[in-house]
């Protein structure tokens, strides 16, 4: 092996080599040509890629009926799912963190069923349980499915991001806090989950933008969402792809926003804690003088006279 032609992580390919990647790039390249071009055919002769069937965006009808209140059950069901998932996440990672055995035991029980289920198969659950047992009126059925099967699954989700969030921090804290006889609760809520939260948010971020996207599941069992209203939509006009097409955008949007939303929020929460950081470290570099806090009327703490008239 020549040691001026091989890499760190793999040996570097020779002529033969080079050629056959080559020609395996060129054969790939014309399949996918191959495939976009039959596609186009066939969107063609169905009509699809047409002007005028992107003329019913352009009618407030279209928006009213179809897309907005898409818009408002998607966000509806993902709001109040997350802050569900929240809670619902904080409560089982720091049970799961807990000094009981049967608090560890049970939470870590929910937690990996909720994991395990696909996130569909809890919504269908969830709708025949409660349309079995009348627990919630007829026009919240299907809302109510939506965000038990998201909360359980992204809360069971949040608690494992919750839990290695705090296992990441120095055990140092923690043994010095229990040094100067805090509480178990009050350790983990002054101490811990602030700095944790912060560590954690990219991944919590994440979770979000999937339980946004897997609203769209809730179409299955007659929810009304963005993309069943696409759908919809299509079926109506007869434009199925230029349908999809704007739903796939106003989904990028939508997630998008979350995403900008919770850097910004981030962003806040790290500079804040640099803040107090900073001030802290100020406070405790400051000399012990009991002039450093008074102010003496014609002298400064520096002992100079006061040029003031």
């Amino acid at each position: 092996m020549s040691t001026g032609r091989a890499t760190v992580l793999y040996d570097a390919p020779g002529p033969r080599a080079r050629t056959l990647y080559h020609i395996a790039s060129a054969a790939v390249a014309v399949l996918l040509v191959a495939v976009g071009y039959f596609v186009y055919r066939a969107l063609d002769e169905k009509g699809q890629l047409t002007s005028e069937k992107w003329d019913p965006f352009l009618e407030s009808s279209s928006w009213t009926t179809y897309l907005i209140p898409g818009i408002r059950g998607t966000l509806v069901a993902a709001a109040i799912s997350i802050v569900l998932a929240l809670i619902l996440g904080a409560a089982l990672g720091i049970g799961r963190l807990s000094d009981h055995r049967p608090v560890r035991a049970v939470c870590g029980f929910v937690v990996e069923l909720f994991r395990a289920i696909p996130v569909l198969i809890l919504m269908i659950f969830a709708y025949q349980l409660f349309a079995e047992y009348q627990v919630f009126q007829s026009k919240y059925l299907a809302l109510a499915a939506v965000v038990t099967g998201l909360t359980l699954y992204n809360g069971s989700v949040i608690a494992e991001i919750v839990r290695a969030g705090i296992r990441s921090l120095p055990r140092g804290q923690t043994e010095a806090a229990a040094a100067l006889g805090m509480r178990k609760s009050q350790i983990m809520r002054l101490i811990l989950l602030p700095q944790a939260v912060t560590a954690m948010l990219p991944a919590i971020v994440s979770q979000m933008v999937v339980a946004l996207k897997d609203s769209a599941l809730g179409y299955l069992i007659g929810y009304v969402e963005v993309v069943r209203s696409g759908q919809q939509l299509g079926a109506f006009f007869g434009n199925y792809l230029p349908s999809l097409l704007v739903v796939a955008a106003i989904m990028i949007v939508l997630n998008g926003a979350l995403t900008v939303l919770a850097t910004r929020l981030e962003r806040r929460l790290r500079t804040g804690r640099k803040n107090r950081a900073a001030m802290s470290e100020a406070d405790e570099n400051a000399p012990d003088n009991v002039l450093s806090g008074m102010t003496v009327p014609g002298v400064d703490i520096t002992g100079e006279h006061d040029k003031r008239r």
